[in-house]
């Protein structure tokens, strides 16, 4: 409890947010739409990563629940972007580990028909050729394979901002 300029105390509720580098300006704008300032006693540390902001809002404040409720929508949205934002590599890496896998079983192939007893040359030959193709090939899938993902997931992610920035709007205006 902190006593506020017009001398009357003034309890507040905290929170603790992590936040990673690049967000820390967006979650401090945002969450300042729903009633919460961050607590000068706990300044953002730098070089920090994660990072965790602490929050603070008065308890009594006006339409806490509707800002509450708004409130979790952001949070939801924030999560969503999150797993977008992931999604653009997940599959391409599957993708490129399962080639890189494919190359080593080839080029394990190789080995055993050059170790066999008669060597089999023209074996060795047929099965290293995918073999490194296969070890060669995971740089370039990933990247193709990121590159289309992205530009498939890019317009939901600015639609999720946009919905943020809608709803800091509307919290915005109930304080």
């Amino acid at each position: 409890m902190t006593q506020s300029s017009s001398g009357r105390y003034i309890g507040y509720e905290y929170k603790q947010v992590p936040a990673a580098g690049q967000d820390i300006s967006l979650l401090l704008d945002c969450y300042e739409s729903f009633g919460w300032q961050q607590d000068e006693n706990h300044p953002v540390a730098p070089g920090v990563r994660p990072a965790v902001l602490y929050l603070k809002r008065d308890r009594k404040i006006i339409n806490k629940m509707e800002l509450t409720r708004l409130q979790r929508n952001f949070e939801a949205c924030l999560r969503e972007i999150d797993l977008l934002e992931r999604s653009k590599t997940s599959a391409a890496t599957l993708w490129a580990l399962l080639v890189g896998l494919a190359g080593t079983a080839f080029m394990a192939g190789s080995v055993f028909a050059v170790t066999a007893a008669p060597p089999h040359y023209l074996l060795t030959i047929l099965l290293a050729v995918p073999g490194f193709a296969g070890w060669i090939l995971p740089v370039f899938l990933r990247r193709g394979l990121t590159r289309a993902r992205t530009r498939r997931v890019q317009p939901f992610i600015e639609a999720k901002y946009e919905e943020i920035y809608a709803l800091c709007e509307k919290g915005h205006a109930l304080l």
